[in-house]
């Protein structure tokens, strides 16, 4: 037994052993010990011979029964693994004690040896190989986490993710490729690329690039497919995983959708193209062709059509535009399409008002987009469309106002969901290019009529004349010549200022240099002197012509009124008899009374109110397709929320006719502050329309123009009491209104300059008023806050 303990002790693989040795009596005590085995005690000094062997090893203090039951016999082996010692500036040291007994000739004179073994290296290769274990189940743990984490990543990843095989193979996709395209998981797996990616040539080249360049895939932008075949432009940044075994490379695709940028991009492109187009072109036949093509190239469609009811758009149309029959007069396709037949058959159709998708946009005068023409049930072109291969179509009028002067009609090969925002660009684009072609139809009527008006000028029976800065005669009409006696040749080396009557000398002459200044006159009264002497009295207008800012000539048209003003002092002097005679007959008082009953004098003069007109725009055409109950029945509940603003604001409404609606400030009660009530109830107007529009599912907008100054208002019929007013402060308002922008109030100048300490405008510019010549104008936004 004891040899197979010693055994036990001494025949262990792998290490060197190292033993120092100690022997003890039954006390415990050191009898005898190795060389170095100080070493290894806690305390050297005390590991010496005659000294308890607990003073050196304490490990063995409260061991004493078990040393007693070894030394007796009782236990053939006791022993401690793994004590650790620590001696100055060394390192750690680790030992195992075995303790046996060694019986002695003298049966009871045994002992105890000690043998300590120095198992260093083996503890402190066992505590590497726990430490490595720990370390690698940490990175097991922590590469579990890691690829939970990044799946979770991928999951969530805006950005649509791909990884095929070199081959192109579908090996992995994420959440948001599959919401992109349409597919779910399965649909895509081990599926070629092919099946999302248009150009199967654009992952050969990034593949090439990767597999015999060495470089890695740049970034693609691609045109892919979704399940429903929906064309979107896909950004794509590529990447290579690299494996050991070359040719079995992985490739990530991650990509980003760029479809709407794209689509942002071209619109700005076609918008900015056809501004350009209709700014450099001279001509509408010039321009169309054009514009269509810029439309097809600069937005991807491929075909474009101009259908007008007359020989070329522009041309006039008699006759009502429900009647008419549209023809295509203009086509422009891309060279990518064969569409020889459709075309023929498209040059010979015709379409009345209502009937396929050129007539339908007549009568809506609204843009209109067709997914699909194949399926459009349009019997004529429907069949030729699709062997064309063509598909998706809209089209918008050029509308000009309310006055429609043709139809555009666009196809493309792909299948097209509506495009809200596309079409609503191609009706601001209509209404420029409707306001190209009137542009051109009024230069070339100017041109025209610019020989009939010098023939006017001739033939006029006012006195027509143009003078320069210095008072030259530049031109006079025949009239001017004929009622002033003077020749052509005497006219060359006159002065204006030498027929001036003296009397009124001073007068012209102030007037004439207010106008070469820049002011705008009124009435100009005058009286010039004949050849013969005589004084001929005049009434007319006086304006100046500016080159670069400088006055070049001064343009007037005088009407003779000496004959009238003789009349008028004739019947001024009857006037007097006659009140003379009345008075004569009756008291003051009953012909006061008596003059008050007469219709004209049932009127008043304002010096100083606002006018305020609102038409709803659009109104026109929703009203030609219902009746007059359904037109009342909408415009009720706007005309009385306009009612009650009217009331809430101490205004007075003077009428509404049919979409219009006029309201005025300052009468009969007058009020100083009837600018800033008008202007609150116009901003009032527009909140009332919007909220109508919430509530009501419309989409109507309200044009509202508002001027101040000086009317007449009163009775006009005493047979029917109808109060209105008159002057121009009412022309100016109305033309406020009807030559404003939908949705917005246009103010003139003396309005802003009466509330631009209060109110927040935005200057519009110079527009031509009729009798008035050009008016800055502006635009009321809000209240300041």
């Amino acid at each position: 037994m004891k040899d197979q303990v010693l055994d036990r002790i001494f025949n262990k693989p792998s290490f060197p052993l190292k033993f120092e040795r100690l022997e003890l009596d039954d006390n415990f005590r050191i009898i005898d010990t190795s060389e170095q085995v100080q070493q290894f005690a806690e305390r050297p000094e005390e590991a010496i011979p005659g000294k308890d062997v607990r003073l050196s090893f304490p490990e063995l203090i409260g061991l004493e029964d078990i040393l007693k039951a070894v030394l007796q016999g009782e236990q053939e082996l006791f022993e401690l693994q793994a004590i650790k010692r620590c001696p100055e500036q060394k390192f750690h040291v680790y030992i195992d004690i075995y303790i046996i007994r060694e019986q002695q000739e003298n049966k009871f004179e045994n002992k105890l040896i000690v043998l300590i073994e120095d198992v260093t290296d083996r503890v402190v290769l066992k505590q590497n190989l726990a430490q490595q274990a720990n370390k690698t189940n940490l990175l097991s743990s922590a590469l579990i986490s890691c690829e939970h984490y990044m799946e979770q990543v991928i999951t969530s990843m805006a950005d649509a993710l791909l990884v095929t095989s070199n081959s192109g193979k579908i090996k992995k996709v994420n959440r948001a490729a599959q919401q992109l395209f349409g597919f779910r998981e399965e649909e895509l797996i081990n599926q070629p690329i092919s099946l999302i990616i248009d150009n199967e040539q654009v992952l050969i080249e990034a593949i090439y690039q990767h597999s015999y360049l060495k470089r890695n895939p740049q970034n693609l932008e691609v045109v892919c497919r979704t399940k429903t075949r929906e064309k979107l432009l896909i950004a794509f940044s590529c990447s290579v995983i690299a494996k050991k075994t070359e040719g079995l490379e992985d490739i990530v695709y991650i990509g980003r959708d760029i479809t709407a940028w794209q689509r942002r991009e071209q619109r700005t492109s076609a918008q900015y193209a056809i501004t350009r187009i209709l700014s450099e072109s001279q001509s509408v036949k010039q321009v169309i062709p054009q514009i269509l093509q810029s439309i097809c190239q600069n937005l991807g469609w491929d075909l474009g059509e101009l259908w007008t009811p007359s020989q070329y758009i522009g041309t006039s149309v008699q006759g009502d535009s429900l009647n008419a029959v549209l023809r295509c007069v203009e086509i422009w396709s891309s060279r990518v399409i064969s569409a020889r037949e459709f075309k023929a058959i498209t040059w010979q159709a015709t379409y009345t008002p209502g009937i396929g998708l050129p007539g339908r946009i007549w009568v809506r005068r609204l843009p209109l987009w067709i997914k699909d023409i194949t399926e459009d049930g349009d019997t004529r072109r429907s069949q030729p469309a699709a062997e064309a291969g063509l598909h998706a179509a809209f089209g918008f009028p050029i509308l000009d106002d309310s006055e429609i002067l043709g139809v555009m009609v666009f196809f493309s090969r792909d299948v097209q969901a509506k495009d809200k925002d596309l079409l609503q660009m191609m009706g601001s684009i209509g209404s420029q290019i409707a306001q190209f072609i009137k542009r051109k139809q009024a230069e070339d009527a100017l041109v025209e009529s610019e020989e009939r008006y010098r023939d006017l000028f001739e033939n006029a029976n006012d006195l027509i004349q143009c003078v320069d800065p210095s008072g030259r005669f530049l031109y006079v009409n025949r009239a001017w010549r004929e009622t002033l006696g003077y020749s052509e040749a005497e006219i060359a080396n006159m002065n204006f200022f030498d027929i001036i009557h003296p009397e009124f000398k001073q007068h012209c002459l102030q007037r004439f240099y207010h106008v070469l200044s820049g002011e705008k006159l009124g009435q100009l009264k005058a009286a010039f002197v004949t050849k013969d002497g005589q004084a001929i009295f005049l009434e007319g207008n006086i304006n100046c012509k500016f080159v670069e800012g400088h006055p070049v000539a001064t343009r007037g048209i005088f009407r003779n009124v000496t004959q009238r003003l003789a009349a008028e002092e004739a019947l001024r002097h009857q006037q007097e008899e006659t009140e003379r005679l009345l008075l004569n007959i009756l008291p003051a008082a009953t012909i006061s009374k008596e003059l008050k009953e007469q219709p004209a004098s049932i009127a008043e003069d304002f010096a100083d109110i606002t006018v305020l007109f609102a038409d709803i725009v659009g109104l026109t055409e929703i009203a030609a397709s219902m009746s007059a109950i359904q037109l009342v029945n909408l415009l009720n509940p706007i005309f009385s929320a306009f009612d009650r603003l009217t009331e809430k604001h101490r205004l007075e409404k003077i009428k509404s006719i049919s979409d219009a609606y006029m309201v005025v400030g300052g009468l009969p009660t007058r009020r100083p502050d009837h600018v800033q009530a008008i202007a609150l109830m116009a901003l009032d107007m527009q909140t009332a329309i919007a909220l109508f529009n919430t509530e009501n599912n419309q989409n109507f907008s309200i044009r509202i123009g508002i001027h101040s100054g000086s009317v007449v208002a009163g009775i006009i019929d005493l047979n029917k009491f109808t109060y209105d007013l008159w002057g121009d402060t009412v022309n100016i308002a109305s033309c406020m209104e009807s030559q404003g922008i939908a949705g917005k109030i246009q103010v003139t100048e003396d309005i802003y300059k009466c509330l631009c300490d209060e109110f927040l405008f935005e200057k519009r510019g110079e527009i031509e008023v009729k009798g008035k010549g050009k008016m800055t104008t502006y635009l009321l936004i809000g209240q300041k806050g």
